[in-house]
């Protein structure tokens, strides 16, 4: 029998044992390698092709929604589970709209892991209970949410730089980072000021902020 293969992706090394040696006990499943950020993730990932990635929301660096949305991209067949402490349902949608395959809180019992990665695996999408509620209410409300949030309007890349100015970084270190030149995280950067009609770079902080792109 084919085994899971699963990568874990998490800034912090003893919650990655932990949920390593809780796999471990799975027969149907591998760990076959371990990411301490968004970026190590994304280059694991393409080295490896894991089957299901396990995705941590905050790590230093490049964060969990932009390596997700690479990955994505690069690995259309690896499925990414949001495994986060975070409950806010902006992140839940973000992640889902990434192409995430599922959101597991990090009070999760054991069983429920192991249950949301083999749900992944089969192409299916599992969610945490205690975002359910939040997440079919954005769905309800989906329509009237992209017709009036100029947010929707940008780009998967242009909502990266925008987290990532958010952050406080530069565009030679936003190029650094996501592997593209400074002229182009420069035009990004313009067509989500435009887009968004904001003219500094405090306002587009204080416009991700209150659209919670940053953990409180």
């Amino acid at each position: 029998m084919d085994k899971i293969r699963v990568l874990i992706a998490d800034d912090h090394a003893m919650f990655r044992e932990g949920v390593r040696a809780l796999l471990e006990k799975s027969l149907d499943m591998e760990v076959v390698a371990e990411a301490v950020d968004g970026r190590d993730a994304i280059q694991k990932c393409r080295q490896l092709e894991p089957d299901v990635v396990l995705m941590d929301v905050a790590m230093p660096g490049l964060g969990g929604l932009e390596a997700t949305l690479e990955i994505k991209s690069a690995l259309p067949k690896t499925k990414i589970l949001a495994l986060t402490q975070y409950d806010d349902r902006e992140y839940v949608f973000r992640f889902l709209k990434a192409g995430a395959a599922g959101y597991v809180l990090k009070k999760a019992a054991g069983h429920e892991l192991v249950s949301a990665i083999r749900a992944a695996y089969g192409g299916g999408l599992f969610l945490h209970p205690d975002v359910t509620p939040a997440v079919i209410h954005a769905y309800l409300q989906k329509e009237e949410i992209f017709n009036q949030d100029p947010y929707e309007l940008l780009s998967d890349r242009e909502k990266q730089i925008l987290k990532l100015i958010a952050e406080g970084m530069s565009n030679k270190q936003i190029a650094d980072l996501l592997c593209i030149s400074v002229k182009t995280v420069m035009g990004h950067r313009s067509h989500v000021m435009e887009k968004l009609n904001l003219h500094t770079r405090t306002e587009l902080v204080k416009f991700a902020i209150r659209k919670g792109l940053l953990p409180s």
